[in-house]
């Protein structure tokens, strides 16, 4: 069973460019709302999440609950409750996850733009899979009221969308006083390029072709120490109560994470938390001379459905989980053909807080590439 949406929603009244899909972590009043649970498949939630009323008062109108990898907790989008989300690019081929559903909903045409969330690459991994766009906001920027946690000081919310604009659009929807940069000329952008080196051949030679184009300067940036006990430890006070109740109903796939989580003492939280803190202050300081950061957003392109998570995860997370760490923002944006004919994604980083200058910088590289200058 293969499915984009667990629910969709009649889309009276939407205009052009304003189809939105919700990935089925957000609470949406009278709507089903899963978190693509089995144990919550019947939910029907009183109020709706923040993040969604901002986008429906902005006259976006939602075409659906789009599915989405259990509880958020994976890269895949496949599981036994509601089936597997499609790879519109290719059958064989994972869209990428958490947010599998928005992005292949984008990709197939069925919304305009979508509203995902990114613990540590879920609005950029399937984006990069799908060949769409995506934008992991400055941690805490989109409100996350009313959408069900992964792992709180890990979890954003941010838009997916076709290109750029669409992105910025509805992230202005999103936060009240946003506003968009204008243009920006690349011969005045001040970029670095880091990890180039892990990535395929052909994922290499596109971001690399982005690099050209920004005059990026190569950068020794180191990847953050282990500090996965802290996301843990996290999810499994999100878990700890609902899986002693119903253990059974959890897929395999993540009931092994969260037991493993349940092990993880407050001591090795601790010990994690202030590795990711020297994280942030090295890598603040390393990218202190520069507007952007480049790197490849996945070292491959989006792999077979038929390996299933555990093979592919680390080096499928191993380029947008550190941006999780810092909580900057990080635009994912397709950058021509690589292996097996499949989009390859580069990755685009600020400062937190430089929400606007990335996607402006964004803007100009979509247009260069678009243009072939």
């Amino acid at each position: 069973m293969r499915r984009v949406f667990i629910t969709e929603t009649p889309d009276v009244g939407a205009v052009p460019g304003r189809r939105l899909a919700v990935k089925d972590l957000f609470d949406t009043a009278g709507v089903r709302t899963t978190y693509g649970s089995a144990i919550f498949a019947e939910h029907v939630p009183t109020v709706t999440a923040a993040a969604v009323v901002a986008a429906q008062d902005a006259g976006y109108v939602s075409v659906g609950k789009a599915n989405l990898h259990e509880f958020a907790w994976g890269i895949t989008s496949d599981t036994p409750h509601f089936g597997a989300v499609p790879n519109p690019l290719a059958p064989d081929r994972i869209a990428g996850g958490s947010s599998g559903g928005c992005a292949a909903a984008l990709a197939a045409g069925l919304a305009d733009v979508a509203l995902g969330t990114d613990s540590g690459g879920s609005i950029r991994i399937p984006s990069a899979c799908c060949g769409t766009t995506g934008f992991k906001p400055t941690h805490g920027l989109v409100p996350l009221d009313g959408c069900w946690p992964l792992a709180p000081s890990w979890d954003h919310a941010g838009p997916m969308a076709r290109d750029v604009a669409g992105c910025e659009a509805l992230l202005a929807a999103l936060v009240p006083g946003y506003r968009p940069v204008a243009d920006v000329a690349l011969a005045d952008v001040r970029a670095a390029v880091a990890w180039t080196g892990h990535a395929d051949p052909l994922v290499r030679a596109r971001v690399e072709e982005v690099a050209r184009l920004l005059g990026a300067q190569p950068l020794e940036l180191p990847f953050p120490d282990d500090a996965y006990d802290l996301f843990a430890g996290e999810a499994a006070a999100v878990h700890r109560e609902l899986f002693a109740a119903h253990a059974d109903r959890y897929s395999e796939n993540v009931a092994a994470k969260v037991r493993r989580a349940l092990s993880v003492t407050p001591e090795a939280m601790a010990a994690d938390a202030a590795r990711r803190e020297r994280y942030r202050e090295r890598t603040a300081a390393l990218l202190a001379p520069y507007d952007v950061l480049l790197t490849p957003t996945m070292a491959m392109v989006a792999p077979p459905a038929a390996a299933g998570e555990a093979p592919i995860r680390a080096r499928a997370l191993s380029l947008t989980y550190p941006f999780n760490a810092t909580g900057a923002p990080a635009l994912a944006l397709p950058c021509g053909t690589a292996e097996h004919g499949l989009p390859a994604s580069a990755q685009l980083v600020g400062a937190p807080g430089t929400d606007a200058l990335v996607l402006a910088v964004g803007r100009t590289v979509e247009a260069a590439l678009r243009t072939g200058r």
